[in-house]
């Protein structure tokens, strides 16, 4: 019976607040939420327009549903604010154009997002990435101060092997020779913001045999440039693997060269 003996409610109050739940439940409306990525390379600016941008992947945590994807855009930020100036507690990195991408997902629950970055995408053999995760509410925007701000380390390392073949039974002289950037695209040059003098940069070459030769890189007298060279031994095919290193915080950025011996 719906009513009990005395004619006062029994069941019924149970039955309609269940119904009332299921209702709501059935008729939850998604919520339009903003979520703001930037990345950030380390000890440098932003990621963005200058490189290519940085690729950036949101999924549900939970399910590994896929909720949005896209390139961060724009410039690379003001170089005080971000490199120079001190910084307090909560203080934005970003200023107005500074690089970044913005998700608008349609969320109908509290969720865990997971974001990847991965970039540059101008440099793939250099490129790294980073996951971050965080729960979203609906409605809740992520778009405040920097957003989501997530940092990708190393450097960007484009390198070039060249052999050069001496006559009179010497063996073939090997020049490397690297573009060495931030990650971001800030250019490398002695005293700068980003002081040559202070990376250590050189190439590990590999031969057949599995001996190897390590040749250091100095500065090479342009921006960005670092180069060496050695005589060459052993029998190809050789392979280069090229690093930049900053032993006061650990940041690393490799490209590997592979090429044949002398004819």
């Amino acid at each position: 019976m719906i009513l009990t003996s005395e004619g006062k409610p029994g069941m019924t109050r149970y039955v309609v607040a269940g119904l009332s739940l299921f209702l709501l439940v059935a008729n939850a409306q998604a919520t339009s939420t903003q979520i703001t990525i930037r990345v950030l390379s380390k000890d440098a600016k932003f990621i963005g327009s200058s490189m290519d941008g940085a690729r950036v992947v949101l999924h549900d945590a939970e399910t590994g549903k896929l909720l949005a994807e896209g390139i961060t855009t724009g410039k690379t930020g003001d170089t005080d604010k971000i490199m120079i100036e001190p910084r307090v507690r909560g203080q934005a990195l970003s200023t107005k154009g500074s690089a970044s991408f913005t998700a608008v997902l349609e969320l109908d629950r509290p969720t865990r997002v997971k974001v990847t970055v991965e970039g540059p995408i101008n440099n793939p053999d250099s490129a790294n990435q980073a996951t971050s995760t965080q729960w979203v509410v609906p409605g809740k925007h992520l778009t405040g101060g920097d957003g989501w701000r997530i940092e990708i380390r190393g450097f960007s390392v484009t390198a070039t092997a060249t052999l050069r073949d001496i006559s009179g039974g010497e063996s073939p002289l090997l020049d490397v020779s690297a573009d060495i950037t931030m990650m971001c695209g800030c250019p490398i040059e002695p005293d700068g913001l980003w002081d040559a003098n202070g990376y250590e940069v050189a190439a590990v070459v590999t031969d057949n045999d599995g001996k190897s030769i390590t040749i250091p890189m100095p500065y090479a007298g342009k921006t960005s440039l670092f180069a060496g060279q050695s005589r060459l031994t052993g029998s190809g095919p050789f392979e280069a693997v090229v690093y930049a290193y900053d032993a006061s915080n650990g940041n690393t950025g490799v490209d590997i060269v592979k090429f044949n011996g002398p004819e």
